[in-house]
């Protein structure tokens, strides 16, 4: 099935493996929550009993070697004005929203140590922003 717009998550691929799960689903969650058309129906299994949707489309997961590729990744999906969701290694250290905002705060798009983005947008225009990056493994 293709898809007019695509989700990818970019992961740096220094982390920790924990660190990379919980950054890639801190990112997809904030695509479900921004854009409705995303989001599938409910499931009901042959019990009857209703479980959470998941988004309707594949996510794909791509990792940066080091932190020249996030930047580059970053600023390709701002020039062609993608929707973007970022996580700097600093949340790493907070415990809540409200310090998450606060870190965010901080933060310049110049001076952000990115490990892991989201972009979300039209398929052509996403894959310009990812060019040169490998799938996650």
């Amino acid at each position: 099935m293709n898809f007019e717009n695509k989700i990818a998550i970019i992961v740096k691929n220094d982390l920790l493996n924990w660190q990379k799960l919980n950054v890639a689903s801190f990112l997809a969650s904030s695509v479900a929550i921004n854009f409705p058309e995303t989001h599938g129906k409910p499931f009901i299994n042959a019990s009857q009993s209703e479980y959470l949707p998941f988004i309707k489309q594949p996510i794909l997961i791509y990792k940066a070697d080091d932190q020249p590729q996030m930047d580059r990744v970053f600023s390709r999906a701002k020039e062609r004005n993608l929707s973007i969701g970022i996580y700097p290694y600093s949340l790493f250290s907070t415990k809540n929203e409200e310090q998450n905002h606060l870190e965010m705060s901080k933060l310049t798009d110049d001076c952000s140590s990115l490990v892991g983005i989201v972009i979300y947008g039209e398929n052509k225009k996403v894959n310009k922003a990812l060019d040169g990056l490998m799938f996650h493994s």
